[in-house]
């Protein structure tokens, strides 16, 4: 059975691609490498093309004879979506109608959804529950928010099954050593702490040690990408078992701030992360963890691998591995010409 994946060839995109085909399907990774890289497609087709193609996204869907979609590709960078809000609008929102009416012409009627806690905003007491409103605070937040009102919109008028994944934030590397991160610039906290507490790595920035939280800095819900990779095979499952339309969280339901995560580097590789503190950054909410009850009721789906230390581990023996491929920037003045996955 074939699966498209757009934004296949990134981060949680390829993950979830490796974890298709241990099930015994074949991902049909779609994406445009902007952000991609070819060489993270092992376990199926690279289709390149961008999501707001809409006849090159109907032609792979015949061609390859696709019975469902996984949704990663889009614009996924907090701080980036407030400089270029309009390409922010343009990939995540437009490019996501245009792959829904491409899903539309060419007959597929399911879809997993890459969706984020960041839907939520800041939300007072930082814990995301599914039934809680979207009051997202940052361009990439909302952007992801109306895209999901498109889902809403498509199962109403065209049958469309969907499941919408709100992930909170994606860690780790593939235990095999086949994937992980492969960004530059590296946005993401635990490759930054992992890369300051190596000999020749940069300073680690701390954006805010003033946050009402139980150590001054920032709290946050990881889980392992393997992790999100496996709820994304059960969330296809799901709907082709003909299960109902969902929206739900992939979280731990509990969570580690900065100086949580760097002391537990410190204990993982033996040395500290060196940081320098920074003024906190637009969009950040002091607390972001979620409840994971509705997933499992919905997808029986827990987290396996999603301990701080593992994670770490599993990140660090990556970050030993492979060569890091430049990743371009965004600006208001450079709108993208492709889209990428999210994370």
């Amino acid at each position: 059975m074939n699966i498209l994946v757009t934004g296949g060839a990134g981060f949680i995109g390829s993950h979830a691609c490796k974890r298709l085909a241990q099930a015994g399907y074949t991902p049909i990774a779609y994406d445009n490498l902007f952000r991609g890289h070819a060489h993270a497609v092992k376990w199926g087709p690279l289709e390149e093309g961008d999501i707001r193609d809409g006849a090159r996204v109907i032609e792979v869907m015949r061609q390859h004879e696709v019975r469902a979609v996984l949704h990663f590709a889009a614009l996924a960078y907090v701080g980036e979506s407030f400089s270029a809000a309009g390409a922010y609008h343009d990939i995540n929102v437009a490019g996501t109608w245009s792959l829904l009416e491409a899903m539309r012409a060419a007959g597929v009627r399911k879809l997993v959804y890459s969706s984020t806690c960041a839907v939520y905003g800041a939300p007072p007491e930082g814990f995301c529950s599914e039934d809680m409103p979207s009051q997202p605070i940052s361009p990439y937040g909302a952007s992801k928010a109306a895209a999901e009102q498109l889902l809403r919109m498509h199962a109403l008028t065209n049958g469309l099954r969907f499941v919408s994944l709100r992930y909170f934030n994606a860690a780790g590397a593939d235990p095999d050593g086949e994937l992980g991160e492969d960004h530059d610039p590296e946005t993401h906290l635990i490759p930054l702490a992992i890369k300051a507490a190596l000999p020749n790595g940069a300073p680690l920035s701390i954006f805010g040690l003033d946050y009402p939280t139980r150590d001054g800095s920032a709290e946050r819900d990881y889980v392992h990408v393997s992790d999100l990779a496996e709820a994304h095979l059960a969330a296809l499952e799901h709907l082709l078992e003909g299960g109902a339309s969902g929206l739900v969280n992939l979280c731990t339901g509990g969570g580690a701030t900065v100086l949580e995560v760097c002391a537990a580097v410190r204990d993982v590789l033996g040395a500290a992360p060196r940081t320098l503190i920074a003024p906190r950054r637009p969009g950040d909410p002091p607390r972001l963890t979620g409840s994971g009850e509705k997933t499992r009721a919905l997808l029986n789906w827990r987290p396996a691998r999603s301990d701080l230390r593992q994670m770490i581990t599993d990140a660090a023996q990556w970050i030993h591995k492979p060569p890091i491929h430049s990743v371009p920037m965004l600006s208001a003045q450079t709108p993208p010409a492709s889209d990428r996955p999210a994370e």
